[in-house]
């Protein structure tokens, strides 16, 4: 392999080639996908890379693509295709007249990895992202804080099956993975698939209290996405059986917080009283939610 150290700039983000990985560090600047950014860096190890291949791109780039193994990156696993071309990690872009030093450097990561054999790997060899994490969904706000899954229903945007429900709590030793739909995608989401099967979920993911939906501007790929990736890799260090939305997975029955934050109440008092303020909410609902929050405390 090059020497240790050795840096190859591209458009959004540099890599850095090391004796046993590539260190991909992603820019911050205002043309850097979300995601990206989001992801800060990661250092993809020789064994997580399948593949690499260099290709012409668009207006006058060429692309280094490090093609991940099967099931070595959760990331990739939860995204389960469903990432555009521009928004792929793990490709780099770069101008055209550096086409010889890229292919320098593709020809020593591919004798690096020297591998080609198509076999998934049975663990996960990149880190995920770490908890504790968050984002807003449009139903709800989920909350990742390593052993546990939160979703707290919005007033506006969740529906009735879910505020029957009530708000819920998923241990991750009680999952068997998670199902993530992009919500670049028609109607995306983040499910919940729970270890037992025994209980048949709604088909539809607005129905189904171990799902949040995304839209108009809620649940972005970079927010959602890293934390399917970091509750599926908790998943796997618990000892689950993985999956990523395979016919057969159930959710089951989910496991209530034992204790509501105050705090977190008060929030939603104040969320309450905008809505009612706005006339979005009647008074009697106003009045009626308002005591339901408070006797959660």
């Amino acid at each position: 392999m090059s020497r240790m150290g050795d840096v190859l700039a591209g458009f959004h983000a540099a890599w850095e080639f090391e004796s046993d990985s590539v260190l991909i560090r992603f820019e911050r600047g205002i043309r850097t996908p979300k995601l990206f950014q989001a992801l800060g860096e990661r250092r993809i190890p020789h064994e997580a890379v399948a593949a690499v291949t260099l290709t012409p791109g668009k207006r006058g780039t060429v692309v280094l693509h490090a093609v991940p193994r099967p099931g070595a990156d959760p990331l990739m696993e939860a995204a389960a295709g469903q990432l555009k071309e521009s928004g792929d990690p793990y490709r780099l872009v770069l101008p055209a007249e550096r086409e010889t030093l890229a292919e320098y450097y593709a020809d020593e990561l591919r004798a690096a990895v020297a591998r080609d054999d198509g076999e998934p790997s049975e663990r996960f060899l990149v880190a995920a992202p770490e908890p504790p994490l968050q984002f807003k969904a449009y139903d709800g706000k989920a909350s990742f804080d390593g052993e546990s899954v939160a979703f707290r229903w919005f007033w506006t945007g969740a529906s009735s099956a879910k505020w029957k429900a009530g708000d819920q709590r998923f241990r991750v030793t009680d999952l068997s993975g998670v199902e993530w739909r992009s919500p670049e995608l028609f109607e995306g989401h983040l499910r919940l698939l729970h270890r037992e099967s025994s209980v048949a979920r709604p088909a539809q993911a607005d129905q189904d209290p171990a799902s949040v939906v995304f839209g108009l501007g809620y649940g972005p790929v970079h927010e959602s996405l890293p934390f399917a990736a970091s509750v599926l890799a908790a998943v796997r260090a618990s000892g689950a059986a993985v999956d990523t939305g395979a016919a057969g997975s159930l959710p089951g029955a989910a496991v209530r917080a034992a204790r509501p934050d105050p705090a977190d109440i008060a929030d939603r008092i104040r969320h309450l009283g905008e809505l009612h303020k706005a006339g979005l909410v009647t008074d009697k609902e106003f009045t009626a939610k308002k005591a339901e929050l408070l006797a959660e405390l």
